[in-house]
């Protein structure tokens, strides 16, 4: 028997977290999921292949940099969330549930790139070459520079890119993917570790852009070990419900940019288009002098949006009442529903209590809890607030508002709008009473002057 020079190893490996055991647990150490151990069978190379020669340590003030080319698509919602556009060399993971159009926005990047003149290489391992023309041609996407290729072998995928030389390259999805190095089936955690960083290494080697589109699991996290999302230098997820038209792209890894920026889309018949003023479309059915309804500034990175938060406060039919939270997280929901009734004396503990975030986009900044309370205290006394006030800032325990981060961006937004008052926390308000003209500015340091402001 031969010596191949390579030793056979058996693993067991988390499908959750990526976790390696040399044999097999019922519950993963690491993340505590239970039964999500495989086994796994990983060939070792005892030697492996110098990439190139190791440069000598250099000082930190004698290394120079290289200006940075990045490549924009055109759509702006996109090269915001990234940071300015696409940095050569760089491998970008996007995630998101099905059909929340994923293979989509990549599709319409690669068209836009391929306008302006960058050959790009569309990947697919889930569809054929007929179906992704169905799509391109829903899409307009007809660029003769963007070309279609079909393969789940990172192998013979390699021997047909390399010689292509594309200048944007898109892989549709990495849990397809598998190299003849591992025997494990495509889809493991093996696979698309060793796959992801196969297509790492050949965008760093020839500094072409990688796209990876990945699946999500049933908590919402991408399908996979944890180690693909640390191997890859930007990581986008594609929110949203397929039940509203609005889609959120959201970074939450970047090595190039902000991981805070968000881009805004719609989802239509022609494919996702640039939402511009995402505040002025949220808001466009807000309805007329209706209690429960209160508009609040929040941030999204750098951009300010305003949103409609709604509650619905009655008595409740059955002995037990329910706390329904749509866009916000239902546990706030509850404490600011205690903090009402200890420091105002408004006993809601009987009372059913539906919140609502119109428009099916989700608020996790503390900066709602005001206009959230004031919802609730709007709805319970059926009096509504005036239709022209933002309200933002966040609640404590004692019933005192705290100030929030970037009070002028969201009062800019507001006044550019239409909306000519803002109620906001007293230390934030201090020194700007007529900063932003035509908007008057109110301070509240507790809940008590907050009810007196509005009622």
């Amino acid at each position: 028997m031969t010596d191949t020079g390579e030793d056979e190893t058996m693993k067991h490996v988390c499908r959750s977290c990526g976790y390696q055991s040399p044999k097999w647990l019922g519950r993963c150490p690491e993340c505590g999921e239970w039964n999500t151990m495989t086994e796994e069978q990983e060939l070792s190379h005892k030697k492996r292949s110098r990439a190139g020669s190791l440069q000598d340590p250099k000082p930190i003030d004698q290394i120079t940099l290289a200006p940075e080319m990045r490549l924009t698509t055109g759509i702006k919602e996109f090269d915001r969330t990234l940071g300015g556009g696409l940095v050569p060399g760089s491998l970008t993971l996007i995630g998101g549930d099905p059909g929340i159009g994923k293979s989509t926005l990549v599709m319409q990047v690669l068209d836009r790139l391929s306008i302006k003149g960058v050959r790009s290489i569309y990947l697919s391992g889930e569809e054929s070459a007929q179906q992704i023309r169905l799509r391109a041609d829903r899409l307009g996407a007809s660029s003769p520079l963007l070309h279609v290729m079909t393969g789940t072998c990172v192998e013979e995928i390699m021997d047909k890119v390399r010689p292509f030389k594309p200048g944007l390259l898109a892989v549709d999805s990495i849990q397809t993917m598998f190299t003849e190095d591992i025997s494990s089936a495509p889809g493991s955690v093996g696979q698309v570790r060793e796959s992801a960083s196969r297509f790492m290494a050949y965008a760093k080697q020839t500094g072409v852009p990688v796209f990876l589109v990945g699946h999500v699991t049933k908590d919402g996290a991408i399908a996979g070990p944890k180690l693909l999302e640390h191997l890859v230098d930007t990581v986008l997820y594609f929110e949203g419900d397929t039940a509203h038209i609005f889609r959120i792209l959201r970074a939450v890894k970047n090595r190039y940019g902000s991981t805070n920026e968000i881009g805004v889309f719609e989802m239509k018949d022609a494919g996702l288009e640039e939402v511009g003023n995402p505040s002025r479309v949220l808001l466009g059915e807000r309805p007329e002098g209706a209690s429960g309804s209160v508009v609040t500034p929040c941030l999204e990175g750098t951009r300010p949006l305003l949103l409609e938060i709604q509650a619905l406060v009655g008595s409740s039919a059955i002995g037990i009442p329910r706390r329904t939270a749509v866009g916000v997280d239902h546990n706030r929901i509850s404490l600011l529903v205690a903090v009402l009734g200890k420091r105002l004396e408004m006993q809601l503990g009987d009372q059913d209590i539906f919140v609502n975030v119109a428009g099916g986009l989700r608020v996790d900044e503390p900066a709602a809890d005001l206009a959230i309370v004031s919802a609730m205290i709007s709805s319970f006394l059926n009096r509504p607030i005036e239709r022209d006030a933002v309200i933002f800032g966040e609640v404590g325990l004692t019933g005192e508002i705290r100030g929030v981060s970037q009070p002028d961006l969201r009062v800019r937004e507001a006044k550019k709008l239409g909306f000519n008052r803002c109620i906001m926390p007293k230390s934030n308000a201090e020194g700007r009473s007529d900063f932003v003209k035509g908007i008057k500015i109110e301070g509240a340091a507790s809940l008590q002057e907050l009810f007196r402001a509005l009622f």
